[in-house]
């Protein structure tokens, strides 16, 4: 009503300009009958297509929910499989890793042994050379080049030559551990490389559409697949293995030839000492005879002396016991030069008187050609006793040199255990 009124009141009061009247339809009453007509008849087969559209989406909807379960359940197994790849390959690299670990500490060990048979031919050495030293101080006609002397300077080469041996082992040793820790390196490394990449697949493998980790990654599937083909892959490291049990095997081989070697060498070095020990043995027992012998024979020599000594006093004594008659004979003489004229006979007495003289002058001469003889034979005799005292002396000191002090020291000549580098 109020409109209505409004309405009317604004009509009177106003007048509306003068528009022409235009049909709002846009189709005759005919055409919208025609229309309508088409439409009616056409629904069925708008209904039909829809309803396609509509199976076909659900197919497609199922068909590529099975194949994005199939390609996800084959790419886990894929997956799977890779780690179990990776982790044979991890656990071949672990045990060689371990067995090289092990080889490296038997070469540690055999280092220690060579290293202390290096140290032990210090004390043969030692030995030998003082011997040598000691046996200089020899005197006179016992310092000679005998079969100890020989036996020691033998010694001593063959333990120099030893040294140089052991320390030639002992570098080939430094040389073979450094390519077996090379060699464990690049296990290591190479293992290090699988675990990471085992834990990595493994993880990957273990993700699943509800797992929280998922998310979008952009650009990720543009990247390279790889830097290496599967087979390269696993030859690489069947190469660093096989390269590491070629190590291992030299490793062994030279571990076999030390034990040779060590067994050579305390061999060889007890068996020159006990050479050296028999050249010793042998030339104190040359040595006490010797001087036994001589010591004999002083003993002679000192009898001769004091049997000498007694003839010459003998002799003295006799010379001596001719003076009185010398004098008897010599003032018969004086006397019966007195006797007067025709007196002064030359008869029998007379010349019984000086055949008596001459007779004791023969007597003292050849007394004192004998007391000479004594003299200059108790002189010999003297000589004798002094140069066999003298040689006596030469064979004690030798004797205390081999037996007391070489002999002595050879008592610390260390045992094959030790010279195999045991001890």
């Amino acid at each position: 009503m109020a409109l209505a009124s409004i309405t009317r009141s604004t009509m009177g009061a106003t007048k509306l300009p003068d528009y022409p009247i235009v049909n709002s339809y846009t189709q005759s009453k005919s055409e919208a009958a025609a229309n309508f007509t088409a439409t009616r008849h056409g629904a069925p087969f708008s209904t039909a297509s829809r309803c396609s559209c509509w199976f076909e989406s659900k197919n497609l909807i199922a068909a590529t929910d099975a194949q994005t379960k199939r390609t996800q359940k084959d790419v886990t197994k894929k997956l799977q499989q890779r780690s179990r790849d990776i982790g044979y390959w991890k656990d071949e690299l672990n045990r060689e890793i371990e067995e090289m670990l092990h080889e490296d500490e038997l070469l540690r060990a055999e280092k220690i042994r060579l290293e202390r048979a290096l140290d032990a031919t210090a004390t043969p050495l030692m030995i030998a050379t003082d011997c040598l030293k000691n046996r200089e101080r020899r005197q006179d006609i016992d310092h000679v080049h005998d079969k100890v002397e020989v036996e020691l300077h033998k010694e001593v080469d063959l333990i120099q030559k030893i040294q140089a041996l052991l320390q030639r082992t002992i570098d080939e040793i430094d040389k073979q551990t450094k390519l077996v820790r090379r060699a464990k390196h690049n296990l290591a490394k190479d293992w290090g490389d699988k675990m990471h990449a085992y834990k990595i697949d493994v993880a990957a493998g273990n993700l699943n559409n509800y797992t929280t980790q998922i998310m979008y990654r952009d650009g990720v599937d543009k990247i390279s697949g790889g830097k290496s083909m599967p087979e390269d892959w696993a030859q690489s490291t069947h190469d660093n293995i096989m390269a590491a049990e070629n190590e291992r095997m030299a490793s062994i081989q030279l571990r076999g030839l030390i034990e040779d070697v060590l067994t050579d060498i305390g061999n060889d070095q007890r068996e020159q000492a006990n050479t050296v020990d028999k050249a010793f043995a042998a030339r104190v027992e040359e040595l006490h005879d010797a001087k036994r012998k001589l010591e004999d024979h002083l003993k002679k020599v000192c009898v001769e002396i004091t049997a000498q000594e007694k003839n010459i006093e003998d002799l003295k004594l006799a010379i001596r016991e001719k003076e009185e008659p010398m004098k008897v004979a010599q003032s018969r003489l004086e006397y019966r030069t007195h006797r007067p004229n025709k007196e002064l006979c030359d008869d029998p007495a007379q010349r019984r008187l000086l055949e008596e003289v001459e007779e004791i002058k023969a007597s003292i001469a050849a007394l004192q050609n004998k007391l000479d003889e004594a003299l200059q034979s108790r002189a010999d005799l003297m000589s004798t006793r002094k140069e066999l005292e003298t040689e006596i002396a030469y064979k004690q000191d030798s004797l205390f040199i081999d037996r007391e002090k070489c002999m002595t020291l050879r008592t610390r000549f260390p045992t094959v255990t030790r010279l195999v580098g045991y001890q």
